[in-house]
């Protein structure tokens, strides 16, 4: 049986539930669902509570009971502890379909991790002097077919080439190579020679891939439409291989694409910051031996039978008395209430307001919701906490930048909770918490039984905050509002062919994004590190009451880069000024200007939604982005060839 390693954090993204990836021997898998993770030969050694994580806000956003780790595999040895060892994140081979180098055949395999598939054709079966040669291996195809509910099927092959939602025709299928860099090239044939004989005919893959809208914004694509030559068209039959099920027709439009594609898997991905209920009331220390497999149990039953009554006797006398003698009642009873965000003020936290109104399950990717959740995070950044699981200072501000920045703060320690919701394929749109879900799991959990794969990092940042007058009066200006509506409008009109909720895009939200891409560019050549290891959280907002303007860079990753302080020291005034002046000076003219600037003004980038920002200036991994590098403008922070005063950052030399 082929097996391979991956990293942990991987199994949350890029390579989660439902997504593909390919292992050092070759094959293409998929990652299984929920249901087969954490199977062990002898249940009795598997230890669940290792693998628990605890968040309190990001279990309330989510609706679930915890959250685990990924399993790490350990090999059983004689004298270790058994528990928890041969653990293993199953996964499917995937496409199905595998041609062979040599002869071109086709061969469809079941749906299982069993070897390679060797090649049938007999023509293998010895070599010219007649001796028994051993059958080469068939590698999988390199198409599948999705659709934007998510569902992935191999790609019909055989209907393709016959022109017919039921082909009676089993001859053998070839997949050749006829010239051509493009799918024009590939052509699929039902052999006349093969055995068994088939009928001889044949088709080019061209257009595949390719879809359009009608006029009544209905979405068409050429595999549904085109499959057959005639009415019927060809609907995507809600297969889940990753689940090893089907879900029935689910009478969308299918398309193909290549399986390493970009559209075949977009995670959903909630993050947050830890925060503590009191600052500096529980250490780390303390924080460990809660979390102890032979604790947190007895916590959380305290907590269904009695939740804010517990006292400090209740816990000690359910407690093993030696490990927390060293711990006051003040200590232990703050650290049970930071376990479960225990108060009125965890509420409010939550973003659970009543003036919202906005429920996980209708809004959890909206902007509106976005900023109610971070709120809490951008009040406790600002400031300067000192915790063990997030902790910041005061460097200052340098004379240069006092004008247009209001705060800057050395975040130290940051710990980061990242958890896989779901997922979406095709675009990456709006997706319901119960349906991301549901996307996971064969069955439906409920949410007392309920969790969510998860990974745990720390790391470091720095804060900043936009002067909050300067920016008022900036982004008031008639010019700099003309500027952003362009992007909104283009988002528009993305949103309305895809049938999902439009967004405001302001000036103040796409200068925050746009500056966090800049800096972190920057940032990159200054500090030494890896292009991915850096990310944005931005903290936007111009709801009355819970007005933000700042942004976070910080590093979090599983490996010692997420700590090794070289992005803290950069917020000192003496070494941050430099930093944003090279990162303005550096965006005053990108490689390809000037079509970036001059051309962006009719939109590029994905979906059309940037102007001057393209991979020669502004965009970034997407793994460091939060828009998928949208809603990006050069403009409106250095401004213009012909309009230098129009950016926020034009006065920086």
């Amino acid at each position: 049986m082929s097996s391979g390693s991956i990293r942990r954090a991987q199994l949350v993204s890029p390579f989660g539930v439902g997504a593909m990836s390919i292992l050092v021997n070759g094959t293409s898998v998929i990652t299984a669902g929920l249901d087969h993770w954490y199977r062990i030969d002898s249940p009795q050694l598997l230890e669940l509570n290792e693998y628990r994580v605890q968040d309190w806000r990001l279990e309330e956003r989510l609706q679930v009971r915890e959250f685990r780790l990924p399993p790490d595999y350990r090999i059983r040895q004689r004298e270790s502890d058994p528990r928890n060892t041969n653990l293993k994140v199953p996964v499917l081979r995937f496409p199905q379909w595998s041609f062979c180098m040599y002869c071109k055949r086709l061969e469809l395999s079941p749906l299982s991790m069993a070897q390679p598939v060797e090649c049938p054709d007999p023509k293998h079966k010895q070599d010219a002097d007649g001796a028994k040669r051993k059958p080469p291996r068939m590698s999988q195809v390199p198409f599948v077919a999705i659709c934007v509910h998510g569902h992935l099927d191999d790609f019909p092959f055989r209907e393709w080439v016959h022109r017919s939602l039921s082909p009676d025709c089993s001859g053998t299928l070839r997949l050749e190579s006829r010239g051509g860099g493009g799918l024009e090239g590939q052509v699929v044939v039902c052999d006349s020679k093969g055995k068994p004989k088939g009928c001889g005919k044949e088709r080019s893959l061209e257009g595949i891939t390719n879809s359009h809208w009608d006029n009544n914004q209905v979405e068409h694509t050429y595999l549904t439409d085109q499959l057959v030559s005639t009415d019927q068209p060809y609907y995507c039959k809600g297969a889940r291989p990753w689940l090893a099920e089907s879900a029935g027709a689910c009478g969308e439009p299918i398309r193909g694409a290549l399986r390493g594609a970009g559209n075949v898997y977009f995670p959903k991905v909630e993050s947050s910051i830890y925060l503590p209920r009191q600052v500096g009331a529980v250490s780390a220390e303390l924080h460990d031996l809660l979390n102890r497999a032979d604790v947190r149990p007895i916590l959380r039953m305290l907590n269904r039978l009695d939740g804010a009554n517990v006292t400090a006797e209740q816990i000690r006398a359910e407690l093993p008395h030696e490990l927390f003698r060293l711990n006051n009642d003040e200590e232990l009873l703050a650290g049970y209430r930071d376990m479960f965000g225990i108060d009125s003020a965890a509420q409010a936290s939550a973003g659970t307001d009543e003036e919202d109104g906005n429920s996980d399950e209708e809004g959890a990717d909206s902007l509106t919701s976005t900023d109610v959740w971070r709120y809490p995070e951008f009040q406790l950044l600002r400031e300067t906490p000192t915790d063990d699981f997030l902790a910041s200072s005061n460097p200052g501000i340098h004379p240069e930048l006092s004008g247009l920045l209001e705060r800057v703060r050395r975040i130290e320690t940051l710990t980061e909770t990242r958890a896989l919701r779901g997922f979406t394929r095709i675009r990456d749109h709006d997706l319901k918490l119960s349906v991301g879900k549901a996307l996971l799991r064969r069955r439906t959990l409920s949410p007392e039984h309920d969790w969510l794969p998860a990974y745990v990092v720390k790391g470091e940042g720095i804060y900043l905050e936009l002067n909050l007058a300067s920016l008022q009066m900036w982004e008031q200006r008639p010019e700099v509002m003309s500027r952003a509506k362009k992007i909104t409008d283009q988002y528009g009109e993305v949103a309305r062919l895809r049938g999902i909720a439009p967004r405001i895009l302001s000036p103040r939200f796409v200068l925050i994004h746009t500056l966090a891409h800049l800096l972190i560019n920057e940032l990159i050549f200054t500090c030494g590190y890896s292009s991915a290891s850096l990310r944005e959280r931005l903290y936007v907002s111009e709801t009355p009451g819970r007005m933000m303007a700042g942004l976070l860079i910080y590093t979090a990753t599983g490996d010692s880069e997420g700590t090794m302080g070289g992005l803290v020291r950069m917020a000192k005034p003496e070494n941050l000024w430099p930093v944003m002046a090279n990162a303005v000076k550096d965006a005053r003219w990108c490689s390809t200007d000037p079509v970036c600037m001059d051309a962006g003004e009719k939109g590029q980038g994905p979906d059309s939604c940037n102007l001057a920002a393209c991979h020669g200036c502004a965009h970034l991994p997407e793994t460091s982005c939060e828009e998928f590098n949208r809603f990006l403008d050069r403009g409106l922070v250095i401004g213009r060839f012909d309009k230098p005063s129009l950016g926020y950052f034009s006065s920086v030399a």
